[in-house]
């Protein structure tokens, strides 16, 4: 019952939140905390009546169950009376139990009872023998009361008052919400039982349109017969043969795709027995597997130039046809898809798309320079298979200005980014991209994050000392908090996972620091890290910053709220405890400022990068302990610097995330110069193995996100030139 309340009451808030009722919200605010029902929470009612009898405050003792018993007592079946008056005697035993034990000398209390009782209770057979107790010395050793003085009975009362209360409540419904629940559940897994039928069949019904498609192609009569792009076709084209006449060499038709420099000499053609060479141009009949190059060989010598030209463009149509259909059935069928398919796509590329499967062209037989780990896995059929493919990449440019934050919420469905010059785009990518809220600012921002409950809320934080509450699908704010006007830059927010509160990091205007020449030290700005309240919308309290008030860069909670790491202007990385609202521990992490801090997958680890280019693990166990280092170059960790003609140069300071995690924390990315790189976590001193560069950019990469769902994850990188890229990228799972 009391879970009930709970939830219907979140619901009005959230109800008048969105509204903007924002005084009927102080009204309900201020009606939960006089509730005298406490939300039908047994242990609050409890709690309520011990603090009447143990504060001796009678008269509202007798009022609160008085109030309980017209509320809800008087509800029940005459049946249940007795044992309401049977609770009500023993609460009142139990007060005048606590004023002789708390004051066995002093038995005003007792005898104050006593005499405002008397009319009552003196005709009630139950307190027959109690008016003797003020007159009795010791009390406790009288065999009429000494049970009740024992710590057994008082705890029984409790105990049976409270078992009392919860079944009352339980049989109540007023609010049963349990029984919706259970329903809807049962609903949502039905619907989603259907939801993969459907797909199922509809894959099927696909599949099955696209090979009668493909049975009935009008196809030239000397193709008509052959393997659509068969194991034979497959065979033809990785073993590459050519082959050549008596006089003058030719290749077969694969080779025309490729460039100069990779085309090999043919070999002599040899003889097919029993067959002519129009017969192996018609294609009327099937040859053997080991014969099917010869045969295409000798279809190239036969035909003239442009029938050739129409089988080649007739052939590569059904290949795309057969692109598609294992293209969509790739979840099930990726592991064979990858082998069918990769030993061409090194040459099937154009120069516009090179790059898609791993930014690097395929060695030409001149070269033989190692390429990158993720292109020769990409292209080699006996090689380990990258981790991840990519899949498609696609530009949002609303954007007129270098990005300072980019972040996707927690369901996956919106994208808000910030720019520099303060405006805000909310965007969905999914089925299309589209702009769904745009946010103009007067004063400058410099900080944003997603609400987690509900996600619909965006947190914008300025340079002018407030916090904004947006709501994406109102496209109003809802409310406006004002920081402290000594510290007007708000460089992190972050939302606990329950969504009841959010941290603000506060910090006063920075300082210039010492020449060039100087050695850099960490320019201490003073700042301030408080925790809000989301529903109140007032501040909870500031955290202690020590040794001394200082400017946080970066904040991010773990997977359930209890820890809150933090990155500073100093140096220092500070771990908190969000159940005692305390450091737990802190240690100088960089040498200058911290710029981005991450918890590991599972938490017993901490990331960081800092201004020394360093990217660091932390165990949260053991404090300042690394557990690995590695060094990154200057386009991931920043300041970022975008130059142009006549001298141009733009430099950025890192604002927002520079790395993040998949969905299961091994893999990492991070920022380049021309699009987001991605790592795997190794152990070890060599801690990060680069497997593929998702590319695409041609200004800085600044900030970075990861939105892993299933198989399939979105990156998002941003640039200095305002564009994001949104690279859709394909699990390979081992």
């Amino acid at each position: 019952m009391g879970t009930a309340v709970e939830r219907t009451d979140e619901h009005v808030r959230e109800y008048l939140i969105y509204r903007g009722f924002t005084n009927t919200l102080k009204h309900l605010d201020n009606d939960i905390k006089a509730d005298k029902e406490k939300g039908f929470r047994v242990d609050k009612i409890i709690d309520q009546l011990q603090q009447f009898v143990q504060s001796f405050d009678l008269a509202g003792l007798k009022e609160y169950w008085l109030y309980l018993d017209k509320r809800l007592f008087s509800r029940l079946e005459d049946v249940y009376r007795s044992t309401v008056n049977k609770l009500r005697i023993s609460l009142y035993r139990y007060y005048i139990i606590n004023t002789v034990q708390v004051s066995p000398r002093n038995l005003e209390k007792t005898q104050e009872f006593f005499q405002k009782q008397a009319s009552e209770l003196q005709g009630q057979a139950e307190w027959r023998d109690w008016f003797i107790l003020p007159f009795i010395s010791s009390p406790e050793q009288n065999p009429a009361f000494c049970q009740y003085f024992s710590r057994q009975w008082s705890d029984t009362f409790l105990v049976s008052l409270h078992n009392f209360l919860s079944v009352l409540f339980q049989c109540m419904h007023i609010l049963d919400f349990d029984a919706e629940v259970q329903k809807m559940t049962c609903l949502v897994e039905e619907n989603e039982q259907l939801r993969q039928l459907l797909f199922a069949l509809q894959t099927e019904s696909r599949d099955q349109r696209d090979r009668d498609e493909m049975i009935h192609h009008k196809l030239p009569t000397y193709v008509q017969n052959m393997d659509r792009l068969g194991d034979t076709e497959l065979d033809l084209v990785t073993s590459q043969r050519a082959v050549s006449t008596a006089t003058t060499p030719t290749r077969n038709f694969f080779s025309t795709f490729l460039p100069q420099g990779r085309r090999t000499p043919g070999k002599p053609l040899q003889a097919i027995s029993g067959s002519s060479p129009s017969q192996a141009a018609m294609g009327r009949k099937d040859p053997p597997s080991n014969q099917i190059c010869n045969k295409s060989d000798a279809l190239s010598l036969t035909l003239p130039v442009e029938v050739k030209v129409s089988y080649v463009q007739t052939v590569l149509r059904v290949f795309n046809l057969h692109f598609e259909l294992v293209f969509s059935v790739v979840y099930a069928r990726r592991q064979e898809f990858f082998v069918l398919v990769s030993p061409f796509m090194c040459y099937l590329q154009t120069p516009e798309k090179k790059g898609e499967l791993g930014e690097v062209e395929p060695p030409t037989e001149s070269s033989s320079e190692p390429t990158d780990s993720s292109n020769s896995r990409s292209c080699g059929a006996g090689q380990e298979e990258p981790p991840f493919i990519k899949l498609s990449q696609e530009e949002y440019g609303e954007h007129h200005s270098s990005i300072m934050h980019c972040r996707v919420d927690c369901s996956g469905r919106r994208v808000a980014s910030l720019d520099v010059d303060g405006v805000i785009k909310v965007w969905s990518f999914n089925p299309i991209m589209q702009t769904k809220a745009t946010i103009m600012s007067k004063s400058p921002l410099m900080s944003l994050e997603w609400a987690t409950k509900p996600d619909r809320l965006l947190l914008l934080g300025s340079g002018v000392g407030t916090v904004r509450l947006y709501d994406t699908e109102a496209k109003k704010n809802l409310y406006e908090m004002n920081i402290d006007e000594a510290h007007p830059r708000i460089l992190s927010l972050a939302c606990s996972p329950s969504g009841s509160s959010f941290v603000c990091s506060a910090a006063a205007h920075s300082r210039s620091g010492s020449g060039e020449s100087a050695p850099r030290l960490p320019i201490t700005v003073s700042g301030q890290l408080l925790l809000w309240d989301t529903k109140t919308v007032k501040q909870q309290l500031q955290f202690s910053l020590e040794p001394e008030p200082v400017a946080i860069n970066c904040t991010a909670f773990n997977h359930n709220g209890n820890l809150l790491v933090t990155g500073a202007a100093d140096g220092v990385i500070r771990l908190f405890d969000m159940q005692r609202y305390e450091s737990a521990m802190s240690w100088r992490a960089h040498d200058g400022e911290v710029y981005s801090v991450e918890f590991s997958y599972d938490e017993n680890t901490v990331f960081s990068i800092g201004e020394d280019g360093k990217f660091i693990q932390w165990n949260i166990h053991r404090c300042g302990v690394k557990q690995s280092e590695q060094i990154l170059p200057q386009d991931a960790t920043g300041p970022f610097v975008l130059s142009g003609y006549s001298g141009y140069k733009q430099v950025q300071v890192p604002r927002g995330r520079l790395f993040t995690f998949d969905s299961e924390g091994q893999h990492v990315l991070t920022c380049s110069s021309s699009g987001g790189l991605i790592y795997r976590l190794a152990s070890g001193e060599s801690a990060l193995e680069r497997v593929l560069s998702l590319g695409g950019h041609k200004a800085p990469v600044v900030t970075v996100d990861w939105c892993s769902a299933v198989d399939c994850g979105t990156c998002l990188t941003a640039s200095m030139d305002g564009k994001i890229k949104l690279s859709t990228l394909l699990a390979q799972k081992s």
